[in-house]
């Protein structure tokens, strides 16, 4: 797909291969290029910054029990894997879940965890699924693109609702130049042909800030481009490369 088709004002209607059914083996040769692109491109580390605001703030720190945290859409698990490093390095005691639709890439993702590992995986839809237990942050990555806007309206109510101290998409902005950075530098790499196909076409996909203030005023939620203004607010904050995050730290 070249730009000069794509109307870059606009979300691109267009289909993700990883979207389509496949073998788990496709998939698993997928979603371990996508994990190298995403330690290639720093991807975790805007979500790091946040959960170590977050362990800092009495609210967090009052918190007795386990920070559960739970990762929507988690695909190869590479990003859970990310964060129990970073409470063990930090000694945070947390209980990890995993949550994904697809039952190939919740069994793709444990298998990927070394022994010591103690996440847990389920397969299931995030709209259908009863938390067994309190939930005190959830994060998800390359996840919202993938959905209409009613859905993502949807899924920021339910992390409202769900989430008692927080909750951080982390994904990609829509523009023209990343959109051809990435499309050459999959093609470069010889990285998996789903990924040359996708990366680009989750850019020309994915949201611009205007974009999520209008889902989240939708959703009953205020935001701001600028956390200084009301530390309450919906937070929407771009990072490097082409990525965007949308986050909020509740008071409980």
């Amino acid at each position: 797909m070249q730009s000069d088709a794509i109307d870059f004002r606009r979300r691109a209607q267009l289909t993700e291969l990883m979207d389509e059914p496949c073998s788990r083996e496709q998939l698993r040769a997928c979603l371990r290029d996508l994990a190298r692109l995403n330690r290639w491109f720093l991807a975790y580390r805007p979500l790091l910054r946040w959960l170590n605001s977050v362990a800092a703030t009495p609210a967090t720190s009052s918190v007795v029990e386990p920070l559960h945290i739970v990762d929507v859409a988690c695909g190869y698990g590479d990003t859970l894997r990310r964060v129990e490093r970073w409470a063990r390095a930090r000694g945070v005691a947390v209980e990890l879940t995993g949550i994904d639709l697809n039952p190939d890439a919740i069994a793709i993702a444990a298998e990927a965890c070394p022994h010591s590992s103690a996440i847990r995986w389920i397969a299931a839809d995030i709209f259908e699924w009863q938390p067994d237990r309190p939930v005190h942050l959830v994060v998800s990555s390359l996840f919202t693109h993938h959905l209409t806007e009613p859905d993502v309206i949807r899924f920021l109510q339910w992390m409202e609702t769900h989430a008692g101290l927080g909750w951080f998409i982390n994904d990609l902005s829509r523009a023209v130049v990343p959109y051809h950075l990435l499309r050459i530098f999959t093609r470069l790499t010889r990285l998996h042909p789903f990924v040359q196909h996708d990366g680009p076409i989750s850019i020309a996909r994915s949201f611009v800030p205007k974009d999520w203030q209008r889902m989240c005023a939708a959703a009953g939620l205020n935001s701001t481009l600028d956390t200084s203004i009301n530390a309450r607010a919906v937070s929407i904050q771009p990072s490097w490369p082409a990525r965007l995050c949308v986050s909020r730290r509740k008071t409980p």
